[in-house]
């Protein structure tokens, strides 16, 4: 889990709109069992993508004005942002290559 790190309302400016590079954020609480689900497979894609791509994991529970502020409503949800705007949502359940299909669009 190297490559996978925890973002928060502190810190989400700095480490995700402020990224030179896309950053995938996991958005997920502890109860939410598909976002366990969904915890291996972004574990692999940050140690694959680690020189493309940012993935960052987003707790609900703890942090409450990122996720409003996004409108995150369904759990777990992905956004992806680039160049600070939101380029990719998946929400739900998700293949890695549903996953790698919106992300590849936008690397």
């Amino acid at each position: 889990m190297a490559n996978l790190m925890d973002v928060s309302d502190a810190n989400f400016e700095e480490e995700v709109l402020r990224s030179e590079r896309p950053v995938l954020v996991d958005f997920w609480a502890s109860w939410c069992v598909p976002c366990r689900a969904l915890a291996p497979i972004l574990e692999k894609m940050a140690d694959e993508l680690q020189d493309k791509l940012k993935v960052v994991k987003f707790n609900v529970e703890e942090n409450t004005q990122v996720p409003a502020r996004f409108g995150v409503r369904g759990l777990p949800t992905l956004l992806l942002f680039k160049a600070g705007e939101v380029a990719e949502t998946l929400v739900g359940s998700q293949s890695k290559s549903s996953i790698l299909q919106a992300v590849n669009k936008n690397l």
